[in-house]
C-alpha cells in the first residue's frame, strides 16, 4: 500500500471534503512502511520535526492555520534528506532512497502550496 497525500477544506457546514488531486499532480506520499522508516524515522525526530513523526502512529492531518508551519518542516527535510534517506536497506541503495523520498516529499510540497492557496489543510494517510 501507499501513503496519499490530499487538500482538505472545511466546509460551512463544518465538514471535512477532500479536494480531487488536479491534473498533472500526484498524490503518492511514500510507501506504507515509510511511516515509521522515513517519516516518523529517529532521524526525522532528531531533526525537531513534529508533524511527520505523527505519521508512525496514525495519519497527518495539518489544519489551514498550520499550512506555513507544516511548509517551514517539508524544507527542513528537504534541506537534511541525505539524513532523513535510511541507509541499512539491503534492497534499496541510500542513493534512491535520497531520490525517491526527494520526490515524494516535492508531492507533499505541491499538496501543501495548494491548500494554502485554497484555506485548505493537507492530510497524508
Amino acid at each position: 500500500m501507499s501513503l496519499s497525500v490530499d487538500v482538505f477544506v472545511v466546509g460551512e457546514d463544518g465538514q471535512v471534503h477532500v479536494l480531487d488531486v488536479p491534473e498533472g499532480s500526484s498524490d503518492l506520499a511514500g510507501f506504507e512502511r515509510w511511516r515509521t522508516v522515513v517519516w516518523g524515522s529517529d532521524a526525522v525526530r532528531s531533526l525537531g520535526a513534529r508533524f511527520f513523526p505523527a505519521l508512525a502512529g496514525d495519519d497527518l492531518k495539518v489544519f489551514p492555520h498550520q499550512v506555513t508551519e507544516f511548509l517551514a518542516e517539508c524544507a527542513l527535510l528537504r534541506s537534511h534528506i541525505e539524513v532523513v534517506a535510511p541507509r541499512t536497506d539491503p534492497a534499496k541503495s541510500h542513493a534512491e532512497y535520497v531520490r525517491q523520498i526527494s520526490e515524494r516529499l516535492r508531492t507533499i510540497e505541491d499538496a501543501a502550496d495548494r491548500a494554502r492557496g485554497s484555506a485548505g489543510g493537507v492530510l497524508i494517510w
